[in-house]
């Protein structure tokens, strides 16, 4: 059973006639948030972002990757024009860290002269880090702990301070093109569900600005509710949808560049490697001869 195994392993790869190839490179874009303040608007308030990857090419259809990125999110009501009368704004850091898989729709490998573009659709698991912050009176404010929905004051027991991170599903779709033997351009957008809803400190109903005041501080309280009508008692009335969670997504370009292995120095040297068909028909007359 366990020679039968093999064959049948040998006779997978002998089909694909690949063998695998490595890449390091940078990538850089824009990043952007979807939430309470910005519920439907693709792209707007972009902000720079880049980062670094990894891809490990599995055969000509199927790769993963591991990568870092760094930007930030941001969003305001004034601008979006979504709630303007709610006036709240917020930014925020970002660092991701994940693996990602990779489908391509035509096969795909660096340095072909025939299979050397693909667009491709992915998925996976991010871990990312947020800190979303206030501006008032010329500074900018940890909003986590200031408690603007009144986490922390024994007034909301159950309104307990959120966590600066978190996990996410990276998903998405791109194209890659191969340029001569060891290098590719990739172009990429995807979004990223989250499961906070506090990447923009906005979920659940407004607390009451003395409670803030009183068992937090006179800061949380001012950015708990910018409206001009901040006279008018918006005590449990609705501040953000609870309901849904926050997105944030990252579209650029990236620039990878082929890892040379053992594999490429053997060719380029001259020595004869007997190919995996090859070791498949060997093992198969063994199998043939045995039985």
């Amino acid at each position: 059973m366990k020679q039968l195994f093999l064959v049948l392993f040998i006779y997978i790869i002998s089909l694909s006639g690949f063998s695998q190839q490595h890449e390091l490179g940078i990538m850089g874009g824009a990043s952007y948030y979807l939430g309470d303040l910005n519920p439907y608007a693709h792209f707007i308030q972009s902000r720079p972002a880049g980062g670094i990857m990894y891809r490990y090419n599995m055969n000509t259809r199927m790769a993963f990757r591991v990568s870092a990125v760094f930007g930030s999110l941001t969003a305001a009501d004034s601008i979006i024009g979504y709630n303007k009368d709610r006036n709240l704004s917020f930014r925020s850091p970002l660092m991701e860290f994940g693996g990602i898989y990779e489908l391509s729709y035509y096969k795909f490998k660096i340095g072909s002269d025939k299979d050397f573009f693909t667009p491709y659709i992915f998925a996976g698991l991010s871990f990312f880090k947020f800190n979303p912050k206030g501006y008032y009176e010329g500074e900018w404010y940890n909003l986590q702990s200031l408690g603007t929905e009144g986490q922390g004051t024994t007034a909301y027991p159950n309104r307990k301070p959120y966590s600066l991170a978190g996990f996410a599903i990276p998903f998405g779709l791109g194209i890659k093109i191969g340029i001569r033997s060891s290098t590719v351009l990739g172009f990429e957008w995807g979004l990223r569900k989250t499961f906070t809803d506090y990447i923009d400190d906005v979920s659940t109903t407004y607390a009451d600005p003395y409670v803030l005041m009183s068992q937090n501080t006179h800061v949380a309280a001012a950015l708990a509710d910018q409206s001009k009508d901040r006279e008018v008692n918006k005590v449990g009335f609705q501040r953000g949808n609870s309901a849904t969670k926050d997105w944030y997504s990252f579209a650029g370009v990236s620039l990878t560049f082929k890892v040379k292995d053992k594999s490429d120095s053997c060719r380029k040297s001259g020595s004869r490697q007997k190919s995996p068909k090859s070791k498949y028909l060997r093992i198969l007359r063994n199998e043939s001869n045995i039985l």
